[in-house]
């Protein structure tokens, strides 16, 4: 062990302000000490260095030779310190990363597309990584590395996650213009005649949220077709007698469909921002998923 083992990084910090300030008094107020405790160090910093270090005049405290030498390495000791501590500043402009986002197609389409422009525009040097959501190994692969944050339900996010609340989506039925049964929107007896398109995200599903609903009221539509994301409904009801009940985001902005409120009450569910805690604090990542939530609050219909 060399005497420079002995020392830490307090002990540095007083010998830097010990050198600028001359004084006891005011380099304990800087490191928010006693003033015996300054003394203290100052004897072991005597020792490590073989060396008065400083010589008490009625001016305070004068350097030696040796704390003269020692002032301008020991200042770019401190500062390099001080970057190697302190979180590098995230600047969109200049950023060059990969990041990798798991979301289903509704999520791609309502909350990543608005996102990407937003990085285009401001963060150009940044590539997003789209990957589909497995709801199965999500939490393994946020703490591995292979994704940074996911889109998803309550229902979708393992507890061990951290997450943001983004929204609470509701629901809207939607078919092709002219529909017959847009002649009787408010009718729970039309719309459990027409025919239905659901959205199975495992394949094979023709049970909903509102079929659930229907059972409560003893009720039931007829499910005809069965697809396993939402992005191909819209163009499937542009050219059938099919309904179906999407997300609102989805296509409340649609002017080439019927658009309505479906006649039964429907519970709406959440999104959430998740993330593991690899790259919680992480400034690049914190300020990227400002930067999604920022983009989905302002997106909101």
């Amino acid at each position: 062990m060399t005497q420079l083992d002995k020392l830490d990084l307090t002990q540095l910090r007083a010998l830097d302000s010990l050198i600028a300030t001359g004084s006891v008094t005011r380099t304990a107020e800087a490191l928010g000490v006693t003033q015996p405790a300054v003394s203290n160090m100052l004897a072991r910093l005597r020792d490590a260095f073989d060396d008065p270090l400083f010589i008490r005049q009625s001016r305070g405290l004068v350097c030696t030779p040796r704390a003269r030498a020692l002032q301008k390495p020991l200042r770019t000791v401190l500062e390099g310190l001080g970057v190697l501590y302190a979180p590098p500043d995230f600047d969109p402009a200049k950023a060059a990363l990969t990041l990798s986002l798991a979301a289903t197609d509704y999520a791609a389409a309502t909350m990543v597309t608005p996102f990407m422009k937003r990085l285009q525009d401001t963060a150009p040097g940044i590539r997003l990584a789209l990957h589909g959501l497995d709801t199965a190994s999500l939490s393994n692969r946020l703490e591995d590395g292979s994704l940074d944050m996911a889109l998803v339900t309550p229902e979708e996010s393992p507890a061990s996650l951290h997450s943001q609340w983004l929204f609470r989506e509701t629901w809207l039925c939607v078919t092709r213009p002219g529909h017959p049964v847009l002649t009787e929107t408010d009718s729970l007896d039309a719309f459990c005649a027409t025919s239905h398109v659901v959205v199975s995200p495992d394949g094979g599903g023709f049970e909903a949220q509102t079929d659930r609903q229907l059972h409560l009221l003893g009720r039931k539509r007829h499910v005809a077709v069965s697809v396993p994301g939402f992005l191909m409904v819209p163009e499937l009801l542009k050219t059938t007698d099919l309904l179906a009940v999407l997300p609102a985001r989805l296509v409340a902005d649609r002017s080439d469909l019927a658009v309505f409120a479906p006649p039964l009450d429907l519970p709406g569910f959440d999104k959430y921002l998740v993330w593991a805690s690899r790259t919680d604090l992480d400034p690049t990542q914190t300020a990227l998923r400002a930067m999604l939530i920022d983009t989905v609050s302002g997106a909101q219909t």
